[in-house]
Formats: structure tokens, sequence, C-alpha cells
């Protein structure tokens, strides 16, 4: 899972990447919120760690720029040195998932982190067949179904459908995209990618008819999103018309 951390204190910073970088997650840091906020609109995170107290931009108001900015935020822990019940309340009503009083003690920073991962990226099973919408993904078979169709994929394919339909409604880098579905490969073009998700949209028909949408995210990477077939055919009418 990459991780990111924000902090006007980089010390602060290096202590937590240095608790949760052996257990496994990738943390990048940030002293400025500012840079922390155009950095979400290029890649993706899957969890954020905000101070609450920082001088240009406080953790509070950092949530608040994220709920307006992105429609589906990652998952936040917010560390605090307030411990009373309104301020905790205050934080968790802002956008927080959850909270940790300073100083930190590093097991509990390290089991919240794990317990907040299990419980918004549920891992799936090499063999649980899941299904979203009409589409049953089985595993095992490495294909695809629905109504009437079973469409066989590749690993790498099922791999990266698996991850759109886990995250609908949220906008997934192309590195985050690469980096989870080809591992750390910096000689990989984008363009693998891009043909990928071209292949899955045709294969399994990714279309309003069928309640979903795969759309490009410019200059950012791609978006799955639910929606109702009407409403998509409507939404999209317009938006040629507004173009044209």
């Amino acid at each position: 899972m990459k991780v990111a951390l924000l902090d006007d204190d980089e010390s602060h910073n290096a202590l937590v990447a240095g608790l949760l970088g052996p257990a496994g997650y990738d943390c990048v840091s940030f002293t400025h919120p500012e840079r922390l906020l155009a950095e979400l609109r290029r890649q993706t995170f899957d969890l954020l760690i905000i101070d609450w107290n920082m001088p240009d931009l406080s953790g509070i108001e950092t949530l608040r720029r994220l709920d307006e900015m992105l429609s589906t935020p990652p998952p936040v822990l917010l560390l605090t040195s307030r411990s009373i019940e309104a301020d905790l309340v205050e934080g968790l009503n802002a956008g927080a998932d959850d909270y940790i009083v300073k100083p930190l003690q590093p097991q509990v920073l390290l089991a919240r982190v794990n317990a907040l991962a299990r419980r918004v990226y549920r891992p799936s099973t090499t063999q649980q067949v899941e299904q979203h919408g009409p589409y049953r993904m089985d595993p095992g078979a490495h294909t695809a179904s629905w109504e009437d169709h079973v469409e066989a994929l590749t690993p790498k394919e099922f791999q990266l459908a698996t991850i759109l339909f886990n995250n609908l409604a949220r906008p997934l880098s192309r590195e985050y995209l690469l980096r989870r579905v080809w591992g750390q490969r910096p000689d990989l073009e984008t363009r693998t990618l891009d043909a990928h998700v071209s292949r899955l949209r045709s294969k399994l028909q990714l279309r309003p008819a069928n309640g979903f949408r795969l759309t490009t995210v410019y200059g950012f990477g791609y978006r799955l999103e639910a929606c109702d077939p009407q409403g998509c055919r409507e939404a999209d009418a317009e938006a040629g018309a507004t173009q044209a």
C-alpha cells in the first residue's frame, strides 16, 4: 500500500515511515498540505496520515479541501495532540476515518494502520468469486460472466478488472495501476496499461447498458463507475451537445 504522510515536521514523517516501511507500506512524505493536494491530482494513494497542527493549513482544513477536490478521497488517519472528545469528534466529522493521540506508540500506530487497511481494502482470497452488479468474477478460472456471456481474461486483465471493480467511482492514477498490476517496473510504458484498459472495456462491454462506465480521467488515469443506464445515456448526450 502507498501511504502519504503529511506533517510539517520532517523528522516526525521519518519516524512514521520508519515504523511503517518494514511492515510493507510504501511511504511518501510531505511537509506542506498544498504539495500533497497537488500530488493527489497526479497519483493515487491508498491511505493518508495527516497531522492536525500545521502552520499553513491545518489537518482539519486539509480534510475539507480533500472532500471538495476528490469525489472519493482515500481513507485518512489523523494524528493529533488533542484528546478532548469535542476535538476528536470534529476531526472525525471533517472526514478522518480514525485518529491517534500523540505521543505516538509504535505498535498502536501499526495496529491502527493495519486495521484501517483491512477495513477499507478487503483483500479477496484467490478462490473467492466476486459479484459486481451483473458481473461475476471467477479468479480460479480467470473469467468474467454476465447474462449469457462468459469472457476469458488473461491474469493481468483479471487483476486489473478486480482492482477497478473494488475501487468503484475512485479515480486511479496510471502509476498506481501499473504498480498494483505489474509491480515495480520503471521501464514499462503506460501504453501497456492503456491497451489493457481498452481490451477490458471491449471484452466486458463496460457501458451504461450493463450498469458500468469505464472512463479516462484526463492527465491522471482511469475510473470505473456504476451508473443507471438511462441516467448515463442522458449525461453522455448532454456532454456531446456541450462539446458540439
